[in-house]
């Protein structure tokens, strides 16, 4: 048995502001959504898909630690893009670990990383 893929899934108490980063912000398509207003959304951009979830709230505080990461072929490219629509990032930078990463947070407070390898 392989396993193919994961799939983060974020919670967010407002699903209106979460949706707005990751199609504008984050140029990530609408896939699917749940509810009436919605309240849930699959988000594809490329080969990475997330899922959101308001039903359930936000987390009570912001975490410290990574609730996703996404791996990029570009991220010196894509830190630029996500600066430019306002995004606050922190890097790019090298991890002693092969990887050069950016970081941000989404509305939600979610500590998200995108990670490229350093060749």
């Amino acid at each position: 048995m392989t396993l193919m893929s994961s799939i983060p899934v974020l919670r967010a108490a407002d699903y209106p502001a979460a949706r707005a980063f990751w199609t504008e912000t984050m140029g990530f398509a609408i896939a699917e959504e749940g509810g009436d207003p919605a309240r849930f959304g699959i988000f594809k951009r490329g080969r990475a898909t997330v899922f959101v979830d308001s039903w359930h709230g936000g987390d009570p505080e912001p975490s410290p630690a990574w609730r996703a990461y996404f791996h990029t072929d570009a991220v010196d490219a894509l830190a630029e893009e996500l600066r430019g629509k306002g995004a606050k990032i922190e890097g790019p930078r090298d991890a002693v670990y092969g990887m050069r990463e950016i970081t941000l947070r989404d509305p939600a407070g979610n500590l998200l990383c995108f990670g490229q390898d350093i060749d």
